[in-house]
């Protein structure tokens, strides 16, 4: 039994301050020098992390403290994200729980904290962000309280330690008003509750790989704590399945500890640690990495299963290879394979041809997330619209999944946004007053109803909702969903949009197209304001005439185009329709470009 090492991981909701505190905890350990420069947000690495704020993998990093190395995890706060959460609790001994003092207790929040209660951790309950001026620390503490009950925590669970702190400030405390000097507290409070796990270090090497990493120079990278025995440089080492089936077998040539957000090479890893392994080819996260003598796997987490799914191919428009390097269903299918691989909340399957691929995640955004990150390694390909996953249950019965929507919003809106959910085949499960002429409304709707909602709300609160959906569970099939309304404007030929020809097609719809934008048939233009699709001509320049000259004219003034998200794109998508992505541009399209190849398709499929 190590009593020197302490791993924690810190779960809360999306934007509650989990990074930002962690950011703290490492300058007042002394993890850096007194001249060393710091970004913010340290473990936010990748470049979308940066960008939206938002932590999407789980990444460890370690503090000293009074003799003691913590080890702590940093989760992600998003649902689709959840994948990620539940392998990292295996991890820990503990946990801390951050809760926004103004914002409160938020579905993703019950999502991490019930992972965490059935792994048997003991949170500690942080109250975060207590600068802000409209906190309101007693109440957020009464409806967590609320939640460890209603999430059946057992006495000791129920018995958690609070602090209040503001991790951007730098300091925590046991009370409201207490001293705000720094995050001591809390580092002592981690050492005091947080107990370190019983391991045997005379047994053979084990530990559950929990984390999957492609390095340049190592190769596979597995991340995990060590369960029993010590890993040791060089020695030979296999990795078992769940099953306890051999999956690989090599020598352990590196193992690497954590040390502030640096990775530092060791001899030997004891039991408790987190350490870093390279030197397996083929194993993968949940197999046990252990000695060749072991044959017991660790338990380890079920996921979730994925709930949406989309089908990539290659770009097949008329502008296909004008902007992208990596154009080939080889290597979209490489690149889509490696995705699996790192990503457990993914999973990925081929037609016979090999040209077609289907990747099912957890939700939009981790969706989203992979097609942002293909494009900007420079690949082109098509994206069909977004399908639900359906179950069936032991009677047959069709079942869909169906998601859990909180939404804070002004009083003003509440009526628009029920009407809008109702549409959506959403029932209303919980209407609250939280003060100051604010809503809170909670829902339960299909995920099929809610792809690009998150526009649609805050178009409809003009800008001052707040929204957050986690997946519930699997329930009756709702039936039909009326889907877009509005038909497709589509370009008749190839060749650049002219903004004269723009100007007058407006009063028939949205455009999506601008001057001198590049348009090929069957590419979508624009949107009609009712129903049924129309071909247009955006080429069609004006007639010139000696009476009549480009000189002239009065200034033509375009609506500005909208500018959408990929999520936002594909949720408009219908059946017969596709996302092109390329890594400058995102155009919608019809799937069959052809006008007449498309009407035959229909009258084909009206006839079945």
């Amino acid at each position: 039994m190590n009593n020197n090492i302490r791993n924690i991981t810190i779960i809360a909701h999306v934007d509650h301050g989990k990074t930002t505190l962690i950011d703290n905890l490492m300058k007042q350990s002394g993890s850096f020098r007194d001249n060393e420069v710091v970004d913010e947000r340290l473990m936010d690495s990748g470049e979308l992390e940066k960008e939206r704020g938002i932590t999407i993998l789980a990444k460890p990093t370690s503090i000293n403290w009074k003799d003691t190395r913590i080890n702590i995890i940093d989760t992600p706060g998003h649902r689709d994200f959840a994948a990620e959460v539940e392998r990292v609790l295996s991890l820990a001994d503990g946990a801390l729980l951050l809760v926004d003092s103004a914002e409160g207790v938020m579905p993703q929040t019950k999502f991490v904290l019930s992972k965490a209660l059935k792994q048997g951790l003991k949170p500690i309950v942080v109250i975060n962000k207590l600068d802000k001026s409209d906190q309101r620390a007693d109440e957020v503490l009464n409806e967590t309280f609320d939640l460890f009950v209603s999430l059946d925590a057992n006495e000791e669970q129920l018995d958690f330690p609070v602090l209040y702190a503001s991790g951007r400030s730098g300091w925590a405390s046991k009370d409201i008003d207490g001293p705000r000097e720094n995050l001591n507290p809390l580092l002592d409070l981690v050492l005091d509750h947080v107990k370190p796990s019983q391991f045997d270090r005379s047994k053979p090497f084990a530990m559950l790989s929990t984390l999957l990493y492609a390095d340049n120079f190592l190769g596979r990278s597995l991340v995990g704590r060590i369960s029993q025995g010590t890993a040791k440089a060089n020695q030979q080492i296999k990795a078992i399945n769940l099953k306890g089936e051999k999956v690989d077998e090599g020598r352990l040539t590196k193992i690497f500890r954590y040390e502030g957000t640096k990775k530092v090479p060791i001899e030997v890893g004891e039991a408790g640690d987190i350490v870093v392994i390279a030197g397996l080819e083929k194993a993968n996260v949940a197999d046990t990495i252990c000695d060749l003598g072991v044959n017991e796997p660790i338990e380890a987490t079920p996921i979730d299963p994925p709930t949406m799914s989309i089908k990539i191919t290659v770009n097949s428009s008329p502008l296909a290879g004008t902007e992208g390097k990596k154009l080939t269903s080889t290597q979209i299918r490489d690149r889509l394979i490696l995705e699996a691989q790192n990503n457990v909340g993914i999973s990925f399957s081929e037609n016979a041809n090999k040209d077609a691929f289907e990747i099912s995640g957890r939700g939009e955004l981790m969706l989203e997330i992979l097609l942002t990150q293909m494009r900007r390694e420079g690949f082109e390909m098509t994206v069909s619209p977004p399908k639900v996953l359906f179950k069936t249950d032991k009677n047959s019965k069709k079942l869909e999944p169906i998601e859990e929507i909180t939404m804070d919003l002004d009083e003003e809106y509440s009526s628009r946004i029920i009407d809008s959910m109702n549409r959506r085949k959403g029932k209303l499960v919980e209407l609250k007053d939280t003060g100051k002429n604010k809503k809170r409304l909670i829902f339960q709707a299909p995920t099929r109803g809610l792809m690009g909602y998150t526009s649609r709300f805050l178009t409809l609160t003009k800008g001052t909702g707040v929204i957050n959906r986690i997946f519930h569970s699997y329930g009756d099939f709702e039936g039909y969903m009326e889907g877009r309304r509005n038909g497709a404007l589509i370009s008749m030929e190839q060749g650049k949009a002219v903004a004269f020809s723009i100007f007058n097609l407006q009063a028939r719809g949205e455009m999506f197209v601008t001057h001198n934008d590049p348009v090929y048939a069957g590419m979508i233009v624009g949107l009609a304001p009712k129903p049924g699709d129309m071909i247009i001509n955006v080429m069609k320049g004006k007639k010139l005439t000696n009476m009549r000259t480009q000189g002239t004219d009065e200034n033509i003034v375009l609506t500005p185009v909208r500018q959408m998200s990929i999520a936002e794109q594909l949720s408009m998508l219908n059946i017969d329709e596709a996302l092109e992505i390329t890594p400058k541009s995102c155009r919608l399209r019809k799937a069959i470009l052809d006008p007449h190849e498309r009407k035959k398709s229909e009258k084909q499929n009206t006839a079945t």
